[in-house]
């Protein structure tokens, strides 16, 4: 997953005309760190379509922006548009996330 570093990168990547997914994330959050030990097989899976990862500390003008208020947080985006946001409390398991992105793409 490629990091976004500035509000700008973040608003240029969420213009794409294909969807992008969004990790919001922090270095201090253990469900954040759990969820590295497992994300890779699913983002392989849905590599259509790419991956990024928001660190919420350095970005918290953004992450305010996007009503993200727990960690980690999953957004997809196009065409500047939030499309579908999956809260901290149901990203917990690979299946969660799964559900997530199928109900997402479908």
């Amino acid at each position: 997953m490629q990091s976004i570093n500035t509000t700008d990168y973040f608003k240029e990547t969420v213009q794409s005309d294909k969807p992008v997914i969004i990790k919001f994330e922090a270095g201090w959050c253990p469900d954040c760190k759990a969820m590295d030990m497992w994300i890779d097989p699913i983002t392989e899976k849905y590599n259509d379509y790419q991956w990024f990862t928001v660190n919420r500390d350095e970005l918290e003008d953004v992450a305010a922006d996007n009503d993200v208020m727990g960690i980690p947080s999953l957004l997809v985006f196009k065409n500047g548009e939030k499309l579908a946001h999956l809260h901290s409390a149901n990203a917990k398991s690979p299946e969660q996330v799964e559900s997530f992105l199928e109900e997402t793409f479908k």
